[in-house]
């Protein structure tokens, strides 16, 4: 048994699929079923009941994958270490920035960064905040900006970045845009243009509604925040959007205005696989991102 066979057996125990864990490895089919039935053979077990209609994990099996994901991390923290000592000046990190974020509140951060150590490779995927934790834990992104802070998790080092209040966003037509603040119950006739329900802040905007005795009319979800601002420029609604991207807004038709008691904020964390050894590139980043926290 190798290293190699064990990545083989997590990325089919991942994919429950021989043909689908294939791709993945950039292997054949054949050759992959052939070492996994090695791999059963050498331990005197069968790993995979092959009998159900999508591959099962057997109790051999389940048992196996958690030392293997044991045993890879723990290569993973080897290699990654050595990689360090070898070419301390090379790096590369991966980021998960969820879609309503983008680079609006870290394109200084990134900037910096980039700055500092121009020979490091940077990649950001702009995913939701569950598909980020997921990453994050499985080891495809190094580092992942949420907005769902975990209050607490074992999977997971955490730190708070930013808790920025949401401000109303309105059409300068609409009589709300001549108030210095707004108090939340003030909105309760206006029609909403919403986060997406799989969004934090859009459970968060519902439970402030509710605290205040109505539930808002909602004509429109979205993931996109440009979208959001055209909708209101067009009339259709109002918007709660976090005030750092309210004051990026470059639109004479659109008035953002401050609660009178904010209720709601996007608050904004960064999170790594806790015992996973960083390389010297995250740590860096890291290091960069606790002197920007607002």
């Amino acid at each position: 048994m190798d290293i190699r066979h064990v990545e083989y057996f997590a990325e089919v125990a991942k994919q429950r699929n021989f043909t689908k864990a294939a791709t993945v490895l950039h292997i054949s089919q054949p050759s992959l079923s052939k070492t996994i039935k090695n791999l059963e053979n050498e331990l005197g077990a069968p790993l995979f009941d092959r009998g159900a209609k999508q591959l099962e994990l057997t109790d051999a099996g389940r048992a196996f994958l958690v030392n293997a994901m044991n045993v890879l991390d723990a290569f993973d923290n080897l290699t990654a270490e050595l990689n360090d000592v070898i070419h301390l000046k090379k790096g590369e990190i991966k980021i998960g920035i969820p879609p309503i974020i983008g680079a609006a509140f870290f394109s200084k951060l990134i900037s910096n960064y980039k700055e500092a150590h121009p020979t490091f490779d940077m990649t950001l995927h702009e995913v939701g905040s569950n598909s980020i934790k997921q990453g994050v834990r499985e080891g495809e992104l190094d580092i992942g900006l949420i907005c769902n802070i975990p209050i607490k998790n074992e999977s997971f080092e955490i730190i708070q970045l930013l808790k920025d209040p949401l401000m109303l966003i309105v059409h300068t037509d609409n009589p709300i845009a001549n108030e210095a603040s707004v108090d939340f119950a003030a909105i309760e006739k206006e029609p909403f243009i919403l986060y997406r329900n799989d969004f934090s802040l859009h459970d968060r905007i519902m439970e402030a509604c509710s605290n205040h005795g109505f539930q808002p009319t909602i004509v429109c979800e979205s993931s996109q925040k440009d979208l959001m601002i055209e909708m209101v420029e067009a009339k259709l609604g109002v918007a709660l959007l976090p005030s750092k991207i309210c004051g990026q807004i470059n639109s004479r038709s659109i008035t953002a205005i401050p609660f009178t008691n904010p209720i709601v904020h996007l608050e904004l964390g960064m999170i790594w696989k806790k015992h996973k050894y960083l390389p010297y590139a995250v740590r860096e980043f890291i290091a960069m991102s606790e002197n920007f926290i607002y």
